[in-house]
């Protein structure tokens, strides 16, 4: 839960080493670099991309449902040949599902007017079948129209809406004759489709197979597109350099405790270099370190923004935040359980990247959250507790409580603010820093003091008196302005006053965290409200009772449940985003990024 101490590096060598030097530099992998070259700002020094064609080949053959055993070495290896197969194979896949979708399409439309097949012109001597999709509101309409034309016709289907007629004709009626256009079934019978449709079914067997085929290639097509990325992130370097005659210079930011490694290769290197420390121009990246457990809060903060290098690290207390108030949000025992499962199946193929081993920590805390809360709100896929058993023991929140859970929602975002004003009254290097937030501190408290204590003496005692030291101490306490005469009394009153405007914020902020209660409480009753709609069609005489309620139960909870995902999601961050990050950030920096190489997946 810490911002890496960073340290400014020069380094210098001659410039017919320069390649070298590079190269040993990403090796290393710490040093973010300073762009330095007369490009500094460019489009050249944007994120190295690999070829577009390779990057889109490989995305493809790692979407395939069964990879084949992974060739390591293979010194035939083609990029170009397996980057151009890959594509091509794209292209037909998307083709043959075109054609078997617009066959299947084709095949239902055909459908109401039977398992026909159009004659050829001789057999009707010269006439033609003329089809026509009648809606029922027309075809009276519609008749007039034939028996004035004199045709021959026949319905041959019915739906709720249409009525299917085929009539002979030599030639197609006048459009306007008729009341509705042409049906336009196309040339071959619905027998003939139906083989074309297999055929179609059979080519994309085939080309799925080849597919699969490619995909034993994944590794070494990645591998060649990461040392592609490494050759264009070395170019790019090469760019941000200082060259001056026979020498070049390399500036970057290093955190502090890999200073020794930098020391070990300039010497290896025969190099010159130095390391300062930021000065109050500089503006260095951010590194934000935490342990592995926890790391997924900081993917949380950095989704959002980067903590400037001078602020704070909110990593761990996003973490635990986020994964509270997904909790509240969901608010059903029953419904992290579910997910529990469905986590714990993935569990192992998410252990693949770093980025998804951190992710399913942060899921694993947030459910392991949701169960607690579900279990003391007493609420099962909607259900109660069954009355005397163990887990209604248990029960000590009741969701349609509404001024209980009110107050719960409104508790905890109090604690959060406080907490947010907590940690930048620890970080206040002067009397005002400090004292700032410890007065709204104070005014929190005070507003939590008349709320949950209303009526009583105590409660309104405290509130006042929080409320009053809280405001004194941001009106006479909150400027940077010397006391040294009556003019700077009226302006440090006046900055005191104009912070004291913050106070609508505050109070909007605070009543923000209401939203807790409030998806928590649809959640539950959708949930109830699915569970009495099956009850009561399982208790009536319905057919297939049982079944439709089941159908019920599963398909209302599933979308209740992905309702409730999404709302946790983008409420649970919100909060942490927009009232947390308000009062607890200062400054936004930009991420620290190591000039290095990737490693390939084995």
């Amino acid at each position: 839960m810490t911002i890496v101490a960073l340290a400014k590096v020069s380094i210098f060598g001659l410039a017919a080493e320069k390649q070298v030097v590079l190269e040993g530099l990403q090796a290393l992998g710490c040093l973010h670099l300073i762009p330095l070259g007369p490009s500094e700002g460019t489009a050249a020094f944007a994120a190295p991309q690999p070829p577009g064609q390779a990057r889109e080949a490989l995305r493809y053959l790692m979407d395939v449902g069964q990879r084949r055993y992974q060739l390591k070495v293979d010194p035939s290896f083609d990029r170009q040949a397996v980057v151009a197969k890959a594509l091509a194979n794209r292209a037909r896949k998307r083709a043959a599902e075109d054609r078997i979708l617009g066959l299947r399409q084709h095949l239902a439309e055909l459908a109401p007017w039977g398992n026909f097949r159009l004659p050829e012109l001789g057999e009707l001597d010269g006439q033609r079948l003329w089809f026509y999709r009648v809606p029922h509101s027309r075809q009276k309409a519609f008749q007039q129209a034939l028996e004035e034309l004199a045709l021959p016709w026949q319905q041959v289907h019915a739906s709720p809406r249409h009525g299917y007629v085929v009539l002979i004709a030599e030639q197609e009626p006048d459009q306007s004759l008729l009341p509705v256009p042409r049906a336009h079934v196309g040339s071959e019978s619905p027998e003939e489709l139906r083989l074309e449709l297999d055929r179609a079914h059979v080519d994309l067997d085939d080309i799925e197979a080849e597919h699969e085929a490619l995909s034993r290639w994944i590794f070494l097509l990645s591998k060649h597109l990461i040392q592609a990325d490494a050759q264009a992130a070395l170019r790019q370097a090469g760019q941000k350099t200082a060259d001056r005659g026979h020498l070049f210079q390399v500036q970057g930011w290093m955190p502090r405790h890999d200073l020794p490694r930098l020391e070990a290769f300039v010497g290896r290197m025969g190099l010159a270099s130095w390391a300062e420390s930021p000065t109050s121009d500089d503006t260095p990246p951010t590194l934000m370190a935490n342990p592995e457990a926890l790391a997924g809060g900081a993917d949380l903060v950095s989704f959002y923004e980067t903590p400037g290098y001078r602020d704070w690290d909110p990593s761990i207390v996003v973490f635990f935040s986020f994964a509270i108030f997904f909790a509240m949000i969901l608010a059903d025992a029953g419904y992290a359980l579910v997910l529990g499962v469905l986590l714990a199946s993935a569990w192992r193929g998410m252990g693949r990247r770093p980025s998804s081993r951190r992710f399913r920590v942060l899921a694993a805390a947030a459910l392991l959250f949701a169960l607690l809360y579900g279990v003391l709100a007493g609420s099962y896929f909607g259900a109660p507790p069954p009355p005397g058993s163990f887990v209604a023991h248990l029960r000590v929140l009741n969701l349609e409580d509404f001024d209980a859970m009110m107050k719960v929602s409104l508790v905890v975002g109090a604690l959060h603010l406080i907490l947010a004003n907590g940690v930048v009254a620890m970080r206040g290097a002067s009397l005002a820093e400090r004292a700032r937030p410890i007065g709204w501190i104070a005014i929190i408290l005070a507003g939590l003091s008349l709320y949950l204590g209303a009526g009583s003496a105590t409660g309104r005692d405290l509130g006042l008196g929080f409320g009053g030291g809280g405001v004194l101490t941001i009106l006479l306490l909150s400027s940077e302005r010397p006391l040294d005469s009556l003019g700077s009394l009226l302006r440090r009153l006046f900055d005191g006053v104009a912070s004291l405007a913050e106070i609508s914020k505050l109070f909007g902020d605070v009543m923000s965290y209401l939203r807790l209660f409030a998806l928590g409480l649809a959640s539950a009753s959708l949930a109830l409200t699915f569970n009495q709609l099956a009850g009561q069609v399982y208790r009536s005489d319905v057919p297939l009772g049982v079944v439709i309620s089941l159908l019920i139960l599963i398909l209302g909870h599933g979308i209740n449940l992905l309702l409730a995902i999404i709302s946790g999601f983008v409420h649970g961050l919100r909060l942490n985003f927009i009232e947390f990050f308000n009062w607890s950030l200062d400054e936004e920096g930009y991420p620290f990024e190591p000039f290095g190489k990737q490693e390939t997946a084995s």
